[in-house]
């Protein structure tokens, strides 16, 4: 009887030592799977400066092999005039690295980071590309703009003039590189937009699939007020003169959201808006820097009709229609509108008690918060549009008569 009293408790230290080496097991499991879960869908396009430096090495060698051109090449390449500083994003693909120009800040960009993943035109096989007249390569020039942004573009709207082009050695290196260009969907709403809108990045110049903007500082999501405007001119952060910069700031949104909606052939949709797509000048214009998920009017409709069992199927990130339950097809009009979703995810934040301080500074600010509550949960553009510029315009003379006092 003794000899079994002593087994028991040995047995349940046994069983219990066990179960812990168990549970430390299975715990070393699923930190592992988790750790290699996060890593492989988060990381995996991790920015280095080995990848972009290996990238940009293998950018120069085609274009010292004749295979491709572009303005920036020579600079890049040959007297070493621009120079990479560091990368800044990576995902599916896309790549985006700081670079310093002749003295100025650029960015350079692409969706694939060599040419060899873009499809060329079928027609530079052989001879056949010598034959081409310049009617017939602005002709494919346009059925490739629209087969990318589902737009007709007039005639010599994005084709340089080639005459004479033809009989140059590098030609064909020209062409190769404006096709790798042209099936990037952001460098031609760029391109397309430089004459028309001070809204958007200027593009300064290509490399083969690389094109290069203006460096500007984008927004951040994780600011209270989203622009570092203390970096745009100075330490201006509190009282009479940060609201000021907002209220210009705002105002500048909404320019930039009346000129996407009417000034152009068909309304350019944003449908990822967040601060970090978005960035100011020195003279607080606000400008669309990542344009990835921006669509015009006929794309928009594409992209919307979708077949649906709920609502919840025809929401495409920011932009959104409805299921008809008769046809189970989404509605092909979007419902919301740039206005709303910039008052939703952008203005909410700003025009708050706690960010514009006290009503001493800002008299106007109860009405204008709740003015932008309103434009976040209504689809009535036209009116909320006029309330909320003629509210931001009669504070911005509010504080101008303030500071004349």
């Amino acid at each position: 009887m003794r000899i079994r009293t002593l087994k028991w408790p040995r047995i349940r230290i046994l069983w219990k030592n066990t179960v812990l080496f168990l549970l430390f097991w299975l715990s070393c499991w699923v930190f592992l799977n988790t750790f290699l879960f996060v890593h492989r869908n988060v990381f995996s396009d991790h920015c280095t400066d080995e990848e972009s430096k290996r990238i940009l090495a293998g950018l120069c060698y085609d274009y010292k092999d004749g295979v491709i051109t572009g303005n920036l090449c020579e600079d890049m390449c040959v007297t070493h005039k621009l120079v990479y500083k560091h990368c800044l994003y990576y995902n599916q693909g896309k790549k985006v690295m700081q670079a310093d120009w002749q003295g100025q800040s650029i960015i350079l960009k692409s969706t694939n980071e060599a040419l060899s993943k873009s499809e060329g035109p079928i027609f530079l096989d052989g001879l056949e590309m010598q034959t081409l007249s310049d009617a017939e390569l602005l002709l494919m020039v346009a059925v490739e703009v629209k087969n990318v942004l589902g737009l007709d573009l007039p005639n010599k709207t994005m084709m340089p003039a080639w005459t004479e082009k033809k009989k140059g050695h590098n030609w064909k290196a020209e062409l190769v590189s404006m096709w790798s260009l042209f099936q990037q969907e952001e460098y031609l709403l760029f391109n397309l937009l430089q004459d028309f809108s001070k809204h958007v990045l200027r593009v300064i110049g290509t490399c083969g699939n690389f094109y290069a903007v203006e460096f500007l500082t984008a927004g951040h999501a994780w600011k209270q007020n989203l622009f570092s405007l203390e970096e745009v001119f100075g330490q201006c952060n509190i009282g009479e003169k940060r609201i000021a910069a907002l209220l210009d700031i705002a105002v500048s949104f909404l320019d930039m959201v009346h000129q996407f909606d009417n000034d152009f052939s068909h309304t350019l949709h944003l449908c990822d808006v967040k601060p970090e797509n978005f960035a100011i000048r020195s003279d607080l214009t606000v400008v669309a820097i990542d344009m990835d998920m921006a669509f015009f009017e006929p794309k928009m409709h594409t992209i919307l009709e979708q077949n649906c069992t709920s609502n919840q199927d025809c929401n495409f990130f920011d932009c959104f229609s409805t299921c008809d339950f008769t046809t189970y097809k989404c509605g092909a009009q979007r419902e919301n509108s740039n206005l709303q979703v910039i008052c939703d995810k952008i203005f909410r934040r700003w025009f708050t008690v706690s960010i514009m301080g006290t009503t001493s500074i800002f008299p106007l600010q109860t009405e204008l918060h709740k003015a932008v509550q309103q434009c976040a949960q209504s689809t009535n553009r036209e009116n909320l549009f006029s309330k909320l510029y003629n509210l931001l315009r009669a504070s911005q003379h509010q504080l101008l008569k303030k500071k004349s006092n």
